[in-house]
């Protein structure tokens, strides 16, 4: 067993790589589960050895990817503290906020068993999880989109506008609608914690949806 600091073996880009992997399938499940789009867009996959239903549309994935892509320079840097999912009605009001805290410790002691397998573990019971979360959320009215925040420790905040990862996909300040909901009720669905990665996944739902 070893203590590493965050700059050996690169180890951000890893974590990166790790959690990017996880929210990608997470945000496809979320869809899927909370019927944003049709049930016919979607496959069922084996991710984390346990079944997952994936988009098939070509756009919606690319907008996935592209957001993740921007995401990720930042949690290598552990300068992302949240990643929200934010499901919006027709009047583009939240009704519901899938938060994902993340934090990293400074200091890690791994091996590489641990680094992948006992993760992957943890994982897999968050994707378990939201494949189950509506039977304690309430039913989303029609015709709702999604939009993917990232909140940023205040360092970052400054120098993101300098920062496109990709072209034509630039970072923008969200509005303050997408970020705050009127009487939300808090509904935790599961907490990881690794040498190498921390995470809370909570619901903030919005008590009137219709």
């Amino acid at each position: 067993m070893a203590t590493l600091t965050r700059q050996d073996l690169n180890f951000g880009q890893v974590v990166a790589d790790i959690l990017c992997e996880f929210l990608e399938v997470a945000i496809h499940l979320i869809l899927y589960v909370r019927e944003v789009y049709p049930s016919g867009i979607f496959q069922k996959r084996k991710k984390y050895n346990v079944p997952v239903q994936m988009s098939c549309h070509p756009e919606l994935n690319q907008y996935i990817q592209d957001t993740l892509s921007c995401v990720k320079p930042l949690i290598e840097k552990n300068e992302a503290e949240k990643v929200v999912v934010v499901i919006m009605d027709k009047e583009h009001h939240p009704v519901e906020r899938f938060v994902f805290e993340i934090s990293q410790p400074p200091l890690l002691s791994i091996s590489s068993e641990t680094l992948l397998s006992h993760v992957e573990q943890l994982l897999r019971a968050v994707i378990l999880k939201i494949s189950v979360c509506d039977a304690v959320l309430d039913t989303n009215p029609p015709g709702c989109t999604f939009t993917v925040l990232v909140h940023t420790r205040e360092a970052a905040t400054r120098n993101m506008e300098k920062v496109q990862v990709i072209k034509d996909f630039p970072w923008i300040v969200a509005d303050e609608q997408e970020v705050y909901m009127e009487e939300a009720k808090l509904i935790p669905l599961k907490t990881m914690t690794s040498d190498i990665l921390k995470m809370q996944l909570y619901v903030e739902e919005k008590t009137q949806k219709t």
